[in-house]
């Protein structure tokens, strides 16, 4: 298994669909497991596959961040129901140093194919658990949390984490 680095936002990969798994194959069960590893390495409770580079709808998922404690994987994952509402604050491993309020279905049920049962699922889930699914299908669908927000707050956060991203970088090259 092997770390992966995580693409951060704006990188194109983020902002497309990803395209559906037609077969789990030997490389696609490799990259579950590097996935993880990077998840619990971050430390996150969710990684989708847009964020290690890859564009394809695949990810991990643990609402523990203790590693392999409630370790979820679905392929080509959909949320087919959502009820309620509830706000609450979301980070982003792509997006560092950003964390604010969305605005969430309080209860989803998800369906995918869990590679590790290797059949279709169907998964009721609540609170955190509703949460991290939400957010992490968006990334297979191109979007990152903040675009979630209301206009004027996203292009808000988005400029501020475009300049620490840019402050980041210049402290990179200088210690070079």
């Amino acid at each position: 298994m092997a770390i992966l680095p995580i693409v951060k936002y704006p990188a194109p990969v983020l902002k497309r669909r990803a395209e559906e798994i037609k077969k789990v194959t030997k490389e696609i069960r490799r990259l579950i497991d590097n996935m993880a590893e990077t998840m619990y390495d971050a430390p996150g409770v969710g990684l989708a596959a847009p964020q290690v580079g890859e564009s394809l709808r695949l990810i991990v998922v643990d609402p523990t961040g203790e590693e392999a404690k409630e370790l979820i994987a679905l392929v080509n994952p959909e949320v087919i129901a959502g009820e309620g509402e509830i706000i609450g604050e979301e980070g982003c491993l792509s997006v560092p140093g950003v964390r604010c309020d969305v605005k969430r279905w309080a209860k989803v049920k998800v369906k995918g194919y869990d590679p590790f049962k290797e059949k279709m699922v169907e998964i009721e889930a609540k609170d955190l658990l509703a949460r991290i699914f939400q957010h992490e299908i968006d990334h297979l669908n191109g979007l990152i949390f903040l675009d979630r927000l209301g206009r004027v707050k996203r292009e808000l956060y988005k400029r501020r984490y475009l300049k620490h991203l840019k402050e980041l970088e210049k402290k990179s090259n200088n210690s070079k």
